[in-house]
């Protein structure tokens, strides 16, 4: 009872407002192990405000599930205290937000220009789109399926040599805005394909036969937002009528068991699932380009971070896929492969029951729609650095990342449907 009184007092603290500077925050990581310490993590987010990194929010958390979360500096000391008053424990992941997020641009290229090695703001990927057509017109083509609700045009490059009714494979990056790692990927599937066709077997194999669709960031306004104003935003930069609060998860954003688990109906929560499917404009020009194209699309792939996770459909239930057995099959030999560069151990399985269940998400959808190839890459690192991965990781985390792709590219051709 006492921390439930301290909590509304660190309530009514937290009320003030801040910039978004990190110095001193810190991400703790506890494991709940029971009903009442999950309740408790439950009081704790609704007195002060926690941002859930793993889960997404606390809804999610259950016992036994492994929850990282980040609270503002004035608040950590508290939180520790009230961690061990509840006999909860715990273990700071990230001791200070601000530095290591200091230390995030740690590559040793200092181009001012777009390199493979380093972040990328949405300028120089934008740019960097126009260049791949215009260098490389033999491989890749721009074309532009959508504009954002801020009015920036989304971008899509189709990979591959030109060919007679080839199907496709539906790549795409950006969805959570703080996950920078994931457009790094799309643009280093891009260059890797155009650098090794002709040089590399399977990657000649894999584009002489199918064609890569690409969409290097899905939620742009999001991604710009977290480059100029907050590290940690998540959502897209949409207004809602009657609510000061901005912005919505494009992952609870699609019509597969949307907002029934997983998501909130709060405009200011950071799993918020919208007004209705694909009231994102963002959303809604994907699942029109999809649609529109579901005779040649194949497979569909979507990346995100953290956890290091290959998932499969389903996790708005737990009900197992059609398929379910060769998707498991598939997700194993998958991660094998991606392990076989650098020793990076991921765990795979269905959305709901490896990570937790949540509504309205892409790759359900997709699969929803007769793509019988849907999987979900939660990319570096287990927590370490979580959204922070250092540009020194990109590298390592790409190379392992195409490993894995490039398995399921081959296998999905070997298995046309």
């Amino acid at each position: 009872m006492w921390a439930v009184f301290f909590l509304v007092g660190l309530a009514a603290a937290s009320a003030q407002l801040h910039n978004h500077l990190y110095d001193r925050e810190k991400v703790f990581r506890v494991t709940p192990h029971n009903e009442e310490q999950v309740e408790f993590l439950n009081t704790l987010a609704s007195n002060i405000k926690v941002d859930f990194w793993h889960p997404d929010s606390v809804i999610q958390v259950k016992p036994q599930t492994r929850v990282d979360f980040r609270v503002e500096a004035d608040k950590s000391f508290d939180v520790e205290n009230i961690l061990e008053q509840n006999g909860m424990e715990y273990e700071v992941m990230i001791d200070n937000v601000q530095a290591l997020w200091d230390t995030q641009f740690d590559s040793n290229i200092r181009s001012t220009g777009h390199s493979y090695k380093k972040y990328n703001n949405w300028e120089m990927i934008a740019a960097w789109t126009a260049d791949m057509a215009a260098q490389s017109p033999d491989l890749v083509s721009r074309s532009v399926i959508g504009s954002t609700f801020e009015g920036r045009p989304m971008y899509l490059l189709k990979v591959g040599k030109s060919g007679h009714n080839k199907k496709a494979i539906f790549i795409d990056c950006g969805f959570h805005a703080r996950e920078w790692i994931s457009p790094a990927f799309c643009q280093w599937f891009v260059k890797e394909a155009v650098e090794t066709y002709g040089k590399d077997e399977l990657m000649t194999r894999l584009l002489t036969n199918l064609d890569f669709f690409v969409l290097p960031v899905l939620n742009i306004d999001g991604y710009v937002y977290t480059w100029t104003t907050n590290r940690m935003w998540r959502k897209t930069r949409s207004r809602h009528a009657g609510s000061s609060c901005v912005g919505t998860d494009p992952n609870r954003n699609f019509d597969a068991g949307w907002c029934t688990v997983g998501a909130s109906k709060r405009p200011c929560d950071d799993t918020y699932c919208g007004s209705a499917p694909e009231s994102e404009k963002e959303t809604k020009a994907l699942a029109d380009f999809i649609r529109k194209h579901l005779s040649t699309i194949k497979a569909y792939l979507t990346i995100h971070s953290y956890s290091q996770m290959l998932l499969f459909p389903y996790s708005y239930t737990y009900d197992q896929a059609k398929n379910h057995n060769e998707l498991d099959a598939l997700a194993g030999a998958a991660v094998k492969e991606l392990a076989t560069l650098y020793r990076t151990k991921y765990i795979y399985g269905p959305g709901a029951t490896t990570i937790y269940p949540a509504a309205g998400g892409s790759d359900d959808w997709a699969y929803n729609q007769g793509i019988k190839y849907a999987f979900t890459f939660e990319l570096r690192d287990a927590g370490r650095y979580g959204f922070l991965l250092p540009e020194s990781q990109i590298e390592a985390t790409c190379e392992e990342t195409m490993l894995a792709v490039k398995y399921i590219a081959n296998y999905v051709l070997d298995h046309l449907y």
